[in-house]
């Protein structure tokens, strides 16, 4: 309904929450419940931001859809319900649970829809047991990012202990109960034991040192042990030098610290923790009946181990025997066929042979070399035949286009050959060098010439000389 519609609204429009009836009137005129509502949040958001300690009850988260938790915290006399959103819980660093002492920083509101008062907590702390409960988580994962608490750092431990140290105090039943424990479990197994102080300021530092005694005396295994306490009486175990001297221990540590909901830091860096004292004596120490059962069952199997492998070498001796024997055999009946066959051989038989065979041999080759010496000629011929056919057809038809210009040029040759001129009646005279005499000046008297004529020639000797 609208608010302009509401007749309470309308009728209460001149009266406010604070106002004073007007004199003679026996009322207040009344508003609407969210004016009621509204004017409560006002008044609450006004109030000053408040730091509030009390202890956590009725918590719920958180969320499974918003993350934000609701709870509430009460003291003697009272209790207020609190809400902390998504964020602010997840800075804690520490989950909240019913009892926890928390200090809670923040303002009251009122929430509109149904007019219920809470108080936003913008910070919370935990106090008391809660805040050593966070310092020791914060510890925890310091270490953790360091890998002290890493299962592959972690030290294997044997099943079977033969020399164990007890790190614990002296003055308590827990030393009574691990050496009843491994006298009840396994006499065999020694026993060391280094007193230390388990609680209290200095206990860490003596514990530090009665582990540097216990590892120095070379056990298999140190045993780290106290019994049960207050959260606040375990803090002893949650230092952090103990924690890293645990983890730096040359002998692996197994602790036994408190009761089964108890676990320490000093637990978290153990090669291995137990629920209780009594539970680490028995982890290094099984039962004498359970290490007889166990080396008669180790005994058996071996022995059964052992008849199986000697069953399977004599089988495969065997098969090998077998195989050996038929791959002789094999081999022999193989040599035997070689030798057979080269004792057949005629060579063997008669040395001759081999010559004889040759002989035979260049004979038929000389016979075949003969009859195909004949036909090889014939052959030759034909082609040599053919082969000039085509050589003489082939000359004719490169000759036959020069064959008119040869012509005319013997012609033209014919016609200007000095031969020509001494057909027609006369003759070339040369002197002794060869020079041909065209002068008669040239010649001498008794010099001898060479006369050519056309047919033939003569030599003269020169008598007289006419211009």
């Amino acid at each position: 309904m609208a608010r302009g519609n509401n007749p309470l609204a309308s009728a209460g429009r001149q009266m406010r929450v604070g106002q004073e009836a007007p004199a003679g009137t026996s009322s207040t005129a009344p508003i609407s419940v969210s004016e009621a509502v509204g004017a409560a949040k006002s008044q609450v958001n006004s109030m000053p931001t408040l730091v509030v300690a009390g202890e956590v009850t009725g918590f719920r988260g958180p969320n499974a859809r918003s993350g934000h938790c609701y709870f509430q915290v009460k003291d003697d006399s009272s209790a207020m319900d609190v809400i902390v959103w998504r964020n602010t819980y997840a800075h804690m660093g520490a989950p909240l649970r019913d009892g926890m002492a928390v200090v809670l920083t923040g303002k009251f509101d009122v929430y509109v829809g149904t007019g219920r008062l809470s108080f936003i907590a913008r910070a919370v702390e935990l106090a008391g047991e809660g805040l050593l409960r966070q310092q020791v988580a914060a510890l925890a994962r310091k270490l953790e990012a360091e890998g002290l608490m890493a299962p592959e750092r972690k030290r294997q431990i044997p099943r079977f202990c033969v020399r164990v140290a007890v790190v614990t105090s002296l003055s308590g039943s827990v030393i009574d109960d691990v050496k009843r424990t491994l006298r009840r479990r396994n006499p065999l197994v020694e026993l060391d034991v280094v007193g230390c102080a388990v609680q209290g300021p200095g206990a860490p530092v003596t514990i530090m040192r009665a582990l540097e005694v216990a590892a120095a005396a070379r056990p298999e295994a140190i045993l780290l042990v106290r019994g049960g306490g207050s959260f606040e009486d375990l803090m002893t175990f949650n230092d952090e030098m103990l924690a890293r001297h645990i983890a730096a221990s040359p002998v692996p540590v197994i602790t036994g610290i408190g009761h089964e909901p108890d676990t320490s830091i000093a637990d978290m860096v153990a090669d291995r923790r137990c629920s209780t004292p009594t539970a680490a004596a028995e982890s290094v120490a099984p039962a004498i009946d359970e290490v007889v059962a166990a080396i008669e069952g180790r005994r058996l199997r071996m022995g059964a181990a052992l008849g199986a492998m000697a069953s399977g070498e004599g089988q495969r001796l065997s098969g090998l025997e077998a195989r050996a024997h038929q791959g002789v055999i094999t081999r022999l009946t193989h040599e035997r066929a070689v030798l057979d066959a080269m004792a057949a051989r005629r060579c063997l038989e008669d040395p001759m042979t081999f010559v004889e065979d040759r002989t035979t041999q260049l004979m038929q080759s000389e016979q075949r070399l003969h009859d195909a010496m004949p036909r090889l000629v014939e052959r030759g011929a034909r082609e040599t035949a053919m082969m000039a056919s085509r050589l003489k057809s082939c000359g004719e038809g490169l000759v036959r286009p020069h064959e008119a210009v040869v012509a005319r040029a013997a012609a033209s040759l014919e016609a200007l050959s000095p031969l020509a001129v001494l057909a027609r009646g006369y003759a070339i005279a040369r002197d002794e060098d060869g020079h041909v005499v065209s002068k008669s000046a040239d010649l001498a008297v008794g010099q001898r010439v060479s006369v050519r004529l056309a047919e033939g020639s003569f030599d003269a000797t020169v008598e007289a000389t006419r211009d």
